[in-house]
C-alpha cells in the first residue's frame, strides 16, 4: 500500500505543525553536533595531535562524507527521510562515543580517522534528508509561501542551537575536553526519541529497498543525481560552489578555535566557545534580514545576485582575518578584538547566505529528486573539504594559520562568478518558460 493509503487514518498535519516538527529536530540535532564544534580542534591537539594531523581527521570526517553520499541518499529517496534521519542519529551517536574512547585509551591518528569517517556516515543519512522532507510536507499539506522564509527560520533555530552548545561546550571543555562528547551523545539519543515521535514521510511515498536492488538503485540516483544535477544549467554552477567554498569553510572553522587564542595570547578554552557561540549569534542576526534583503518593494530580489554580493563580502571579511594575524606584531587584546569583530561580520553575511542559498537550489528541484541533488550538493562541498583540509592544513603548520586563511579565500572568491552563471541561466530559462507559454 502506498503512503498516502498507509496513513490515511492519521489527520493531516497543518503546515504549522510540520514547520514546529522541523524546528524542533533541527534544534536537537543542532544542540547535538555544535556542542564540540567550539573545542573540538582543541580536543584533537591535547590528545596528542598537531594542526595538520587535526586537519587529516577533519577530511577523513568529509572523505566519509564523499563515500557514503550516494549510498544514503538511495536509503532517503526509497525507504524514507524518517529512516535516513534516525539512521543518522544512532550512526552519530555511536561514533561520538568512539571518538571519546580514541582519547581516552590513546588508540592515536587512524582510531580517529576511523571514528571520523563513521561521524560523515552519521551526517551523510541527513544531508538533504531534513530539508526534501520539510519541502516535500509542505506541499503535501498545502503550504504556498516562499520556502526562504521557512529556511530563514531554520538558520535562526540553527543558530539558537549552535548559540547554546558552543557556549555549553565551551563550559564543559574548560573542566574536561571529553566532557562536550559525552554530552553530545545522551543529546543524539533524545534526537532517535524526538524524531521517531514527530517525523512521519509526508508527500514522499516511502518503498522497499532490497539487498539484491541497493546496486541498481544506487545507480538510479546517481543516473537521476547527473541528470537533473550535473546537467542542469542552473544547478550545475551551485554545485561548483558547493566545492570551492568546502575547500576554506571547514578548515577556516576549525582552524579558528586555535587561530583565536594565538592571537589572544591565553589559553583560554572557554574563549573558544564564546567566540563559536558568537558566530551563531550573528548568524541569527543574518537571518533576520533575509526577508528585507530578498523583497525589493513588492518583487523578489534575484537570489543569485544577492548571494554573489554576499559572497564577495564573505571573501574581504576572511582576507582581513588573516591579514591580521600577519600584519600584528605580538599576540595580544587588540588583535584579537579586532579579528573576533570581523569575526562577528562574517557571521552575519553567512547566516543571510544561508536560507537564501537553500530556497534558490531547491526552486531547481522536483520532489523525485529533491533528496538525491541535495545530496550531490553536499557530495561536492565534502569533495573541497577533503581536499582543503589537509592542504591547507599542511600549509598552516609549514608557514602559519594566518597566510592559510588568506590563501583559502582565495576558493571563496571564486564562487561570485558561479553565483552570477548560475543566475544567468536562471533567468534565461525563465524567459524561455515565459516565451513558450505565450505561444
Amino acid at each position: 500500500m502506498g503512503a498516502d493509503s498507509r496513513d490515511a487514518s492519521r489527520p493531516t498535519p497543518s503546515p504549522r505543525r510540520v514547520i514546529a516538527a522541523y524546528l524542533v529536530v533541527s534544534v536537537i540535532s543542532t544542540l547535538a553536533a555544535s556542542i564540540i564544534w567550539g573545542i573540538n580542534t582543541l580536543f584533537l591537539m591535547d590528545a596528542g595531535l598537531d594542526i595538520f594531523r587535526v586537519m587529516l581527521v577533519n577530511s577523513s570526517f568529509t572523505v566519509g562524507q564523499l563515500i557514503f553520499e550516494v549510498p544514503t541518499g538511495v536509503i532517503a529517496d526509497t525507504i524514507g527521510r524518517r529512516a535516513s534521519l534516525l539512521l543518522g542519529a544512532l550512526t552519530l551517536m555511536t561514533a561520538t562515543l568512539l571518538y571519546v574512547a580514541s582519547a581516552h585509551f590513546q588508540w592515536g591518528l587512524w582510531a580517529f580517522v576511523g571514528a571520523s569517517v563513521l561521524i560523515g556516515l552519521g551526517f551523510t543519512f541527513q544531508t538533504g534528508a531534513t530539508d526534501a522532507w520539510l519541502v516535500d510536507a509542505l506541499h503535501a499539506v498545502g503550504y504556498a509561501r516562499p520556502m526562504d522564509r521557512v529556511f530563514a527560520w531554520g538558520g535562526m533555530a540553527f543558530g539558537s542551537a549552535m548559540l547554546v552548545g558552543t557556549l555549553a561546550g565551551g563550559a564543559l571543555g574548560q573542566i574536561d575536553l571529553a566532557l562536550p562528547y559525552l554530552v553530545r551523545s545522551g543529546l543524539l539519543a533524545l534526537c532517535i526519541f524526538v524524531t521517531a515521535a514527530l517525523i512521519t514521510d509526508i508527500g514522499f511515498e516511502p518503498r522497499p529497498l532490497k539487498l539484491r536492488c541497493f546496486a541498481d538503485e544506487t545507480r538510479k540516483i546517481f543516473d537521476a543525481g547527473v541528470k537533473y544535477g550535473w546537467r542542469h544549467r542552473v544547478v550545475r554552477p551551485l554545485l561548483w560552489v558547493s566545492f570551492t567554498t568546502g575547500v576554506f569553510f571547514l578548515f577556516g572553522f576549525y582552524a579558528w578555535q586555535r587561530y583565536a587564542l594565538d592571537l589572544l595570547g591565553r589559553e583560554l578554552i572557554w574563549v573558544a566557545g564564546v567566540l563559536a557561540a558568537g558566530s551563531s549569534l550573528a548568524g541569527i542576526v543574518g537571518n533576520a534580514f533575509v526577508g528585507r534583503i530578498m523583497r525589493e518593494g513588492s518583487k523578489r530580489r534575484d537570489p543569485a545576485r544577492v548571494l554573489a554580493v554576499c559572497t564577495a563580502v564573505l571573501t574581504a571579511c576572511t582576507v582581513v582575518i588573516g591579514l591580521v594575524g600577519i600584519v600584528a606584531p605580538t599576540s595580544g587584546l587588540a588583535p584579537f578584538l579586532l579579528a573576533a569583530a570581523v569575526w562577528m561580520g562574517w557571521g552575519v553575511v553567512f547566516g543571510i547566505i544561508g536560507p537564501v542559498r537553500q530556497t534558490f537550489l531547491n526552486e531547481q528541484i522536483a520532489s523525485a529528486q529533491r533528496a538525491t541533488v541535495l545530496s550531490l550538493d553536499a557530495f561536492f562541498a565534502d569533495v573541497g573539504g577533503a581536499a582543503g583540509q589537509p592542504a591547507l592544513g599542511y600549509l598552516a603548520k609549514m608557514t602559519s594559520i594566518p597566510i592559510a586563511w588568506v590563501s583559502g579565500s582565495v576558493f571563496l572568491g571564486v564562487a561570485v562568478p558561479l553565483y552570477r552563471r548560475a543566475g544567468s541561466a536562471a533567468r534565461a530559462r525563465d524567459t524561455d518558460d515565459v516565451q513558450v507559454g505565450g505561444i
